[in-house]
């Protein structure tokens, strides 16, 4: 069993022509022997994640903050409590709208990039 506080896992920083202010932390992993990855993310105001595509599936819990996804072409608003199932191949990014860090939980399957 593994019980952790997330902010106690050191983040990788991203901020580059892709990325703008975006903290990811790996919690669960291939390290603890589990068949999926969990890992979470915070965005700074006005920061947001690149467009990507990629083959595997992922899952979001939105726990603070307020921001946009996009995916199928258009621009979808989530917040706190939203729950968000992006589809393998599916083109998205995930931006920051609000005033403080957009916190999310984000799961992938093993075999993808823990980060």
């Amino acid at each position: 069993m593994k019980i952790i506080k997330y902010c106690d896992v050191p983040p990788t920083h991203f901020d580059n022509e892709k990325a703008k202010g975006v903290d990811g932390r790996v919690v669960i992993g291939q390290a603890d022997g589990a068949p999926f990855t969990m890992r979470v993310f915070e965005i700074e105001a006005g920061g947001h994640t690149p467009f990507h595509i990629h083959a595997w599936e992922h899952e979001m819990f939105f726990h603070m903050g307020n921001g946009q996804l996009y995916s199928d072409g258009h621009w979808n608003n989530v917040s706190a409590g939203s729950v968000v199932f992006v589809p393998s191949q599916a083109e998205h990014q995930i931006r920051n709208t609000g005033h403080e860090p957009l916190v999310l939980v984000c799961l992938v399957p093993q075999g993808a990039p823990e980060l």
